[in-house]
């Protein structure tokens, strides 16, 4: 399927003496719990069909009079709350989503406002599931530069909103919520021993946008549209071009994946997990697995992982972390992080 026309930028090292590093997270996911049993009430489907395919077992959707802002708020709040912040301390938001309340004002503009965020730059960051990994490397590039002293991070989608209830191929793999991290430079001598984020890399291709994209859009045909995708061909892209983004990301830093403490992929599907931790030679005791909870969540799926193995004690102070997400556009990334 071919790797990139284009050679991947990498971002390493310390900026100005310190490290980038995250120093709040929170989460947020709706009430709501969609089981595999009410899905098969829209198409024909069984908990053992999905189960042994994905490795779902449940979801959280919205309600109808439900928007992004909605689950994404409490998880912002969360995340400051962490790292003992206030909106008035940010200076810059991100929200990485396809799913946005509007088109415009965006999504960060309007929690910006409702947090009380006067004093940041607030914009909103499209790039499928991969959006978190994007938006986090947005607010190291902001920080480094000394164009930002002090950022909020936040992956969000409510997929739910953009499906097509009678498609089984899709229906069944997604869900909502949203997660985020309050960026902001933390002491370190330049070494690896340093709290913070090591080394990242992105990628993209819009080769093979067929595979997986929504068949809408303002200037296209004034639609919203539905997720499509073609399911077998994804796992063959996501197998085969993820292991390289790895490999490339700990190479910057010269670690074997031996050193890697845990490893938190995007939660798209079990089978691809799996095969990409086999691929790598990354035993499953490192694997951070939530997607039989939450599903699919796109720009979500890595901080609502990080937060389940934060909170439950396996991701520790000081441990080696390694962030990777793949989606629509298409688009991948990765980074390294001491915890």
């Amino acid at each position: 399927m071919g790797e990139p026309r284009v050679p991947p930028r990498r971002m390493i090292g310390s900026a100005n003496g310190a490290r980038i590093g995250i120093t709040g997270l929170g989460v947020h996911v709706p009430e709501r719990v969609v089981t595999n049993d009410d899905l098969a009430q829209y198409v024909e489907t069984s908990d053992e069909w999905i189960v042994e395919r994905t490795g779902i077992h449940e979801r959280r959707m919205i309600t109808e009079d439900q928007a992004l802002t909605d689950i994404a708020l409490p998880a912002a709040r969360a995340a400051l709350d962490d790292a003992g912040a206030t909106a008035d301390d940010i200076d810059l938001l991100i929200c990485a989503t396809v799913t946005p309340d509007m088109m415009f004002p965006t999504a960060s503009a309007l929690m910006a406002d409702t947090l009380g965020a006067e004093k940041a730059a607030a914009y909103d960051l499209l790039a499928g599931c991969t959006g978190f990994m994007y938006a986090l490397a947005q607010a190291y590039g902001m920080l480094a530069s000394g164009l930002s002293r002090r950022a909020l991070v936040v992956g969000g989608d409510v997929l739910s909103s953009i499906l097509d209830w009678t498609d089984r191929s899709t229906l069944v793999l997604f869900g909502d919520g949203a997660g985020a991290v309050v960026v902001e430079a933390t002491m370190g001598d330049g070494s690896i021993q340093d709290h913070g984020v090591l080394a990242a890399r992105l990628r993209s291709d819009g080769r093979h946008r067929s595979k997986l994209y929504v068949d809408g859009g303002p200037s296209s045909n004034g639609q919203v549209g539905h997720l499509r995708m073609d399911g077998k061909e994804v796992f063959k892209l996501a197998v085969g071009v993820v292991p390289q983004i790895l490999h490339d990301t700990l190479e910057d830093v010269g670690l074997p994946f031996e050193a890697i403490d845990w490893f938190v992929p995007h939660q798209a599907n079990r089978r691809i997990i799996d095969a990409t931790a086999e691929k790598l030679g990354i035993p499953t005791s490192k694997v951070v697995l939530t997607v039989d909870l939450h599903a699919n969540t796109s720009a979500a799926s890595i901080p609502l992982a990080l937060d389940v193995a934060v909170k439950d004690g396996r991701i520790k102070t000081g441990d080696m972390v390694l962030l990777e997400a793949m989606g629509g556009g298409f688009t991948w990334g990765a980074a390294l992080i001491r915890w």
